[in-house]
């Protein structure tokens, strides 16, 4: 599916979700901004860069576009002056509206998540508005984000998974020569075998040495 396609999501059409349906108070509480959240995330550049920060940066969608989401006045201002419970309603609300637009955009959930940053210390179970944020990472209000991944499979390859393959193929390299050299009858010495072997052999040189100066 083509990552310039635009899907437009309405406050109807997320109520018929399964998580969206929900989530009704978050669309009728009082100073709710949600309409500001649709109008948000249905514009096509934000919903490519979604997309772009799978592909390319590895990282949850959200991280593509959570801090020009976390500066826009009515956001934050919410998030920062409510009672924690209804902040996280919010940011709970944004995570499904970011689901269904991934999927429509073609993409599955992998059932994992994401950080977008480090939660401040702060007291069990506060109930102050605003203590529940970050002191460093990319956002400032969101915790974890939901990873996607494409139904065909992932164009690139994580790092980790690279390093796993890379050293994989060293093992087996070296199995094959080993296997090899044995078939030969040649004996390959162990990196550390050789080295015990030449210090050994440095410590006859020296003793020889002192003999014959004697």
């Amino acid at each position: 599916m083509s990552t310039r396609a635009r899907w437009t999501l309405s406050r109807s059409a997320f109520l018929e979700d399964r998580q969206g349906r929900t989530f009704v108070d978050v669309l009728s509480g009082r100073q709710q901004p949600f309409d500001e959240i649709l109008e948000f995330f249905n514009d096509p550049d934000r919903q490519r860069r979604m997309e772009e920060s799978e592909l390319h940066h590895d990282r949850p969608p959200l991280a593509g576009v959570v801090r020009e989401l976390e500066s826009l006045p009515e956001i934050d201002r919410f998030l920062a002056t409510q009672h924690p419970r209804r902040a996280k309603r919010l940011r709970q609300a944004v995570g499904v509206v970011v689901r269904i637009l991934m999927e429509r955009r073609g993409w599955q959930t992998t059932g994992k998540k994401g950080s977008l940053g480090v939660r401040a210390v702060r007291a069990a179970h506060s109930t102050s508005p605003g203590s529940y944020h970050n002191t460093g990472g990319l956002a400032f209000w969101f915790l974890r984000a939901e990873r996607y991944r494409r139904p065909e499979g992932m164009p690139f390859q994580s790092v980790r998974a690279r390093n796993e393959q890379s050293a994989g193929a060293l093992r087996s390299s070296k199995r094959v020569r080993n296997a090899s050299a044995k078939v030969a009858g040649v004996k390959i010495a162990s990196p550390a075998r050789s080295a015990h072997a030449k210090k050994k052999g440095s410590s006859s040189k020296k003793l020889m040495k002192v003999a014959f100066t004697r």
